[in-house]
């Protein structure tokens, strides 16, 4: 059935090209069809015949040069090298010949791309190869460069695989006649979010996280949840408590593509590589190991934001901008050639932000939307966004005029990076130091702007980039942190973790508490039974763990919590976003909560927008179709 199939869409392809156009081979990458040409003319001649075919098919074909008509290596990065401006600033030129392609890496790629693409042309028409351009990180990031590096390693594996996961797609379906969601994680309950979506021909898995400060993970263990018979994972977002079991899936044996944006799958590696050092460190086993993260990296398919592709034979999925993180999605799908549409909201922030713009409301038909409810209760209702800006700057500048650090424990991803950015617009004068992971964030940030609101990406077009301003500097290890503290100099530290479960903000917790110059600035949320959380209520003095021992670590700072810098809507924005939302639903699910928010969030969207709107438990099964 799948060779009949792939072979007579591979017919209609090759019937609808010209014979001069030689043909030596088609293949599927992922949902998309590659043909590969002999012909140099056809190659780098008109492609209105390839976007003709397009139309009929309703398929993305690319075209592709095929080894033999390909200058060599050598001789075309030189003349890359020759048309590109040296403004352009070229960090990496690499060949795929499995591929038929060469990675532009560049700071400036729009110099490369040149006005209407006119010097990919050339590059073209002068080396026959296809190019790819990519932006290189304005900061050095070793986490991008070595990802790329992964891919470009693995091209042989790639290729017979994603022609395989092509073959799937396109294998023929039989009729969607049900679809049903099964809760296996984050309902009634914050974190661990997973959930499982099937058809008579279908399982995908909807992200796969941990639960913060625990041990608890996604049951995955129901038959109905075999890892190895999955055939798609959705990745919303890199945050652990919807990414970090995903190394999981590939280290047991999951052999189904990876679906996300760029961003996230560069996030999510930094952050599971973080997840394993803190728990070996910590003496506690870590689920996986670096080998579960390398394969998911390898059967990765990275989309961009309104790109439509078929990831099995009955479902199409649509990431958008769920304006919460970097790269971070909605989550569309397409059920049954259109019989049920679902929209899966994983963290959403419908405001516009430092760093985003606001969640995406243009989807087509959703029966059925899946909303967090984080801030779920009616009286979760945070400041507007201008007033807790202003509020952090303030007691940022009190803390230095009487000569204090201010510690800001902050989540890596995301939120240090809206602080920097309105830190850099008050233009404070005053070092901001970066610890942790957050450098490391920031770089990756810089490397696509194209993912970040369109405010800061026209601040970085002109030439202003916040997250390379000398303010900010950067924390290498323990020996620079007792540098700084010694210095004595006023300054903000920017550090990780942000619930005070670990990281360097411990550290600096321990150095700073009991110094009524210093301040300690809670920007996000504080989960229940975590060190911040304690300390947010009220705590005058928290058990420390120091040299094997516990003390009680007196909280003599000042402590402020600034809401209204979440990534999370409050209850109206959330109940906005609905209202707003281009298509209607006509069932609510409401997920990621703490139970009473998760309840309640659900009986007054019933209410008010006159749909079935309810709050499963975990394991339970609902039908969609």
């Amino acid at each position: 059935m799948v060779e009949i199939l792939t072979a007579d869409l591979f017919e209609k392809v090759k019937a609808g090209l010209p014979a001069e156009a030689s043909i030596s081979e088609i293949r599927f990458e992922g949902s998309e069809i590659v043909v590969y040409t002999k012909s140099r003319e056809f190659f780098t001649g008109d492609s209105s015949q390839v976007r003709e075919l397009v139309g009929q098919l309703k398929k993305r074909i690319h075209l592709r040069p095929d080894p033999s008509i390909t200058e060599d290596i050598e001789t075309a990065e030189k003349r890359i090298r020759e048309i590109i401006p040296a403004e352009a600033d070229i960090r990496d030129i690499t060949f795929q010949p499995e591929f038929g392609i060469v990675n532009i890496e560049a700071i400036k790629p729009g110099l490369v791309i040149g006005k209407g693409g006119e010097t990919l042309r050339e590059i073209k028409g002068s080396t026959f190869w296809s190019p790819v351009v990519r932006r290189a990180p304005a900061i050095k990031s070793d986490v991008v460069r070595t990802l790329r590096e992964l891919i470009y390693k693995e091209a042989d594996f790639r290729r017979v695989w994603l022609d395989k996961v092509g073959k799937r797609i396109h294998s023929g379906w039989k009729p969607t006649e049900w679809a049903t969601l099964t809760a296996l994680g984050a309902f009634r309950e914050v974190g661990r979010s997973c959930l499982l979506i099937r058809t008579p021909e279908s399982k995908v898995l909807l992200d796969c996280g941990v639960k913060p400060g625990s041990n608890e993970y996604p049951y995955l263990s129901l038959p109905e949840a075999d890892i190895t018979k999955l055939d798609a994972v959705v990745l919303s977002h890199s945050h652990l408590d919807h990414a970090g079991m995903i190394p999981f899936l590939y280290e047991m044996g999951c052999d189904a593509p990876l679906y996300c944006t760029m961003p996230t799958r560069d996030l999510l590696v930094l952050m599971c590589m973080d997840y394993i050092e803190i728990a070996n460190r910590e003496g506690r086993p870590a689920p996986y190991t670096t080998k579960g993260i390398k394969e998911a990296v390898k059967r990765c398919i990275t989309l961009d934001w309104d790109q439509v592709t078929d990831i099995t034979p009955d479902m199409r999925l649509t990431l958008l901008n769920d304006g919460h993180i970097l790269g971070g999605s909605l989550i569309h799908l397409n059920i049954g050639d259109g019989l049920t549409n679902l929209l899966y909201t994983a963290d959403l922030k419908f405001d516009r932000t430092a760093l985003f713009d606001p969640a995406s409301t243009m989807f087509s038909r959703a029966e059925t939307i899946i909303t967090e409810s984080t801030y779920g209760l009616p009286t979760d209702i945070q400041p507007r966004r201008w007033e807790a800006e202003t509020a952090l700057v303030d007691i940022v500048k009190k803390t230095v005029a009487r000569g204090g650090f201010c510690l800001i424990p902050s989540f890596a991803v995301e939120r240090s990076q809206d602080v920097q950015v309105i830190l850099a617009r008050a233009k404070l004068d005053v070092p901001v130091w970066l610890d942790g992971m957050v450098w490391d964030v920031s770089a990756i940030n810089t490397a696509y702007p194209e993912f970040l609101g369109h405010e800061v990406q026209r601040d970085v077009m002109k030439g202003w980039n916040p997250f390379t301003l000398p303010m900010f500097k950067h924390i290498g290890g323990q020996e620079e942190r007792k540098k700084v503290l010694e210095a004595g100099e006023p300054a903000v530290i920017i550090s990780t973790s942000g619930m005070l479960t670990g990281g360097p903000a411990i550290w600096w917790l321990r150095q700073l508490a009991e110094n009524k110059k210093n301040s300690l600035v809670f920007v996000g949320y504080q989960a229940e039974g975590t060190m911040g959380r304690k300390i947010a209520k009220g705590w005058k003095e928290v058990p420390m763990e120091e040299n094997g021992r516990t003390r009680g670590l007196p909280i003599n700072l000042e402590v402020a919590t600034v809401d209204g810098l979440s990534g999370h809507s409050d209850y109206k924005q959330l109940l906005n976003f609905i209202s707003r939302a281009h298509s209607r639903p006509q069932r609510i699910i409401v997920n990621h909560g703490e139970a009473s928010k998760c309840i309640e969030f659900a009986r007054n969207a019933s209410r008010i927008f006159k749909v079935d709107s309810f709050a499963p438990e975990l394991l339970e099964t609902i039908r969609l179709l």
